[in-house]
């Protein structure tokens, strides 16, 4: 039905006869000639009508927004001073000889040739298909698509193999919770959607696969956030006889080659690397944007031992911290943002933010301001002064708790005033965040947990550590993180059985539990397993970061909503009695309260 897509005409076409298919994006009546702008999924294209043609201008005064055309001109120069400039097609237009309406639509609920600022997302969502036609969100899933069509073409050349796993699999009990599906065929037995192809991609190393990768959809029933979805893509990578340094050389050069192929940006080589330590210590964060140039500093020694036991309890207690964080020029903050700073920290379970304004730091503690200076002494001024590098004009902030509370508060002031105060550097900066501790102390459990999960190998001068003190011994996971989001994380894996068998132990696993729940991982671990490892890419965030996208649900065709709901299908939804029954389910009705 059609010779081009609409974006594709220049002024190599011109006196070119063309066919053009697509929605009307704009009409225009300018006193005796009609302007139409065909919109296609390429981009868009001018047509012009006169009335010379009688019957074709007829055809085209009657049409409207989002009608279905099917059009047939000659391309032409537009008149000089009316190309435009921020259209691909602006210097040509069409001279339309046919005018053919395929279909009518009614008035759309949103208007489709404006930016999204006007229009909810809930709106977006309901109408998806009418939202997916402009031309921004088009664009992203053409972007979208180049993004893993240069990603499957570097691992294909480096010698991966695109392999299928399945997507009803078997509960476990660690992770997220996961969506069951119950089996009409096995009475009272379930399935589970996975919430990744980890167990499944290390069983395909066991067999011999030795280079896997996989586009997959993974499914975790959790609370959502703007870079979290119910279900979701993930680039899987697998592979055998490599070790971390060599599987996050390859990693690199593949995330190298596709910002210079679609982006045409030169990422640095070779990354740099952190360990978990110091980005938790410098940024209280395992994903740290570096392009903000604000750090902690902490200041456990140097408070350990003031009258004020807000810092000196938790400068003594080992799980606790005392750290600084310098805002250049931050004495023009105003009482009333550093109320709304303190507010903001409070979200993450601080219980206050102190600060001390430095106006002259070569006056000691006359040349500054801040109600806790009274219980600090000189040296201690100085010392903080001097270790936070403080200068006139400056703002020191303060946080004083549990470790894991200070650094999640102050880390998240740090990239909010970061973005505040315009400095956060242009560019893209990535790195590696390498020696992770193995687990995690769960307070409310009273148990550890893994931090990433539980078939991360240990290193192997740590592995004595497993059933000693399991707090300390590190893994041999490393996480890409690109502008403070993390982009993929992996490890190598556990393919012995008996140090698999010992991990489980520290995680409360028993041996009964473990046999049940992953007793097939076991067995196959004996038969040859090789030295294995691998990561996963989050692709919808990846999407996200490069098109400048605000939230993944902007960059996924169908996302769902905050609350795990799809407007456009009204899912979940019920189901009849019949199907019930068919799966063996009985709905269990909710008493009713007492008034």
């Amino acid at each position: 039905m059609r010779s081009h897509y609409c974006g594709q005409l220049d002024d190599s076409h011109v006196d070119h006869e063309v066919e053009l298919c697509g929605w009307v994006h704009r009409r225009r009546d300018h006193g005796g000639v009609i302007f139409i702008d065909l919109r296609d999924r390429d981009g868009l294209a001018q047509v012009v009508f006169d009335p010379d043609l009688a019957d074709v201008f007829a055809t085209a005064e009657s049409v409207r927004n989002e009608f279905v055309l099917k059009v047939k001109g000659r391309v032409r120069l537009r008149p000089e001073g009316t190309e435009n400039p921020d259209l691909p097609t602006g210097k040509v237009e069409i001279l339309g000889k046919e005018l053919t309406i395929l279909n009518k639509s009614e008035t759309p609920p949103f208007m489709l040739n404006v930016d999204d600022e006007g229009v909810g997302e809930e709106h977006r969502l309901k109408y998806r298909y009418l939202d997916l036609r402009r031309p921004e969100m088009l664009q992203r899933l053409r972007f979208r698509s180049k993004i893993t069509r240069v990603l499957r073409n570097y691992l294909d050349d480096n010698g991966f193999l695109d392999v299928e796993t399945p997507m009803l699999t078997k509960a476990t009990p660690e992770g997220a919770r996961d969506y069951i599906v119950p089996s009409r065929t096995h009475e009272g037995q379930f399935f589970a959607l996975p919430q990744s192809p980890q167990i499944f991609k290390q069983l395909l190393m066991v067999a011999g696969v030795d280079r896997y990768y996989q586009i997959v959809r993974c499914f975790r029933d959790e609370d959502l956030r703007a870079d979290r979805q119910p279900e979701f893509t993930q680039l899987d990578i697998e592979t055998s006889f490599l070790d971390e340094s060599t599987i996050m050389a390859m990693m690199e050069g593949m995330i190298r080659k596709l910002f210079a192929e679609v982006l045409e940006v030169a990422l640095p080589d070779p990354f740099p690397r952190m360990s978990y330590a110091e980005a938790m210590e410098r940024f209280g964060s395992d994903k740290p944007d570096l392009r903000i140039p604000l750090e902690l500093v902490s200041v456990n020694d140097v408070l350990a031992d003031v009258e004020f036991k807000v810092f000196s309890g938790p400068a003594k207690d080992p799980k606790g911290r005392v750290a600084a964080l310098r805002l250049p020029k931050g004495c023009e903050l105003s009482r009333k943002e550093i109320d709304d700073y303190t507010k903001f920290v409070g979200i993450y379970g601080a219980k206050g933010l102190a600060y001390i304004k430095v106006n002259e730091v070569a006056k000691g503690r006359e040349g500054m301001q801040s109600p806790i200076l009274k219980f600090m002494p000189d040296e201690a001024i100085t010392t903080i002064m001097e270790r936070t590098g403080a200068e006139d004009g400056d703002l020191v902030f303060f946080g004083a708790d549990q470790a894991s509370i200070v650094n999640e508060a102050l880390g998240a002031l740090r990239v909010k005033l970061g973005h505040d105060r315009g400095l956060v550097e242009h560019g893209w900066k990535p790195l590696w965040v390498v020696d992770f501790p193995m687990f995690e102390w769960d307070e409310k459990n009273d148990r550890w947990t893994s931090l990433h999960h539980p078939f991360t190998s240990p290193n192997e001068e740590h592995i004595p550590l497993l059933e000693s003190d399991p707090g300390a011994c590190l893994s041999r996971a490393y996480d890409m993180v690109l502008n403070g989001t993390e982009l993929g994380g992996g490890s190598m894996r556990i393919y012995r059985e008996e140090v698999q068998e010992q991990v489980f132990r520290a995680l409360g696993i028993e041996d009964e539990e473990a046999r049940d729940k992953f007793g097939f991982l076991l067995d196959a671990l004996k038969y040859g397993c090789p030295p294995h490892g691998g990561l996963a890419f989050g692709l919808d965030r990846l999407v996200m970061l490069m098109t400048g996208a605000k939230s993944i649900r902007d960059v996924m065709a169908f996302p769902k909503t905050q609350s795990a709901a799809c407007l456009m299908t009204d899912a979940p939804s019920g189901v009849s009695e019949a199907q019930l029954k068919e799966l063996h389910i009985r709905k269990r009705v909710k008493p009713k309260t007492a008034e």
